[in-house]
């Protein structure tokens, strides 16, 4: 089952002494917290509306509702914070960290079921690298590319992949 609320970000840091505050992005980019107008505390139970955001140097300095001196913004200071799915959207083929992880793996041609996706490195190059966990405990990585990852089915809760030749060996 999809959650409703996804972790997105970390506030780090205070910036400045207006009630700012630095956030480390746990998405795609900062510019995704940039286009939200509401973030949330609590796993999902305190809104904090967002007066104004920036990206700044891979972070986002934040400035939310009513956090207006460093000693409120200090407050926050090690809080994560959520995105409500609904405020959010992804384009076609793009899924949340969150609800691939712990998709069954099977192969697209046989059925056999390799393990579970237990992790997502993001990478400098063009595509992700997805981590399975075999069942003995051994993690194989492979590449998040068309030619490997065939089918998402979150509902389902399964990923349907063909390994590039020699990749398990």
């Amino acid at each position: 089952m999809k959650k409703q609320y996804l972790e997105c970000g970390k506030i780090v840091a205070t910036h400045g002494l207006r009630g700012e505050v630095k956030v480390m992005p746990w998405c795609d980019g900062p510019e995704t917290l940039c286009g939200l107008s509401t973030l949330y505390l609590d796993g999902g139970k305190t809104p904090l509306r967002v007066e104004r955001a920036r990206p700044a140097k891979g972070m986002v300095l934040l400035k939310a509702e009513g956090v207006d001196t460093p000693e409120a913004a200090q407050a926050l200071r090690g809080r994560v914070l959520w995105l409500d799915r609904a405020e959010d959207t992804l384009a076609e083929g793009q899924y949340y960290i969150q609800d691939l992880l712990g998709l069954t793996v099977e192969d697209a041609d046989t059925g056999a079921v390799y393990g579970s996706l237990s992790d997502v490195t993001g990478t400098a190059g063009a595509n992700d690298v997805y981590h399975i966990t075999f069942p003995d405990g051994r993690v194989q990585l492979i590449p998040a590319i068309p030619q490997v990852v065939i089918q998402i089915d979150i509902d389902a809760g399964r990923m349907r992949i063909r390994p590039l030749e020699g990749l398990f060996e």
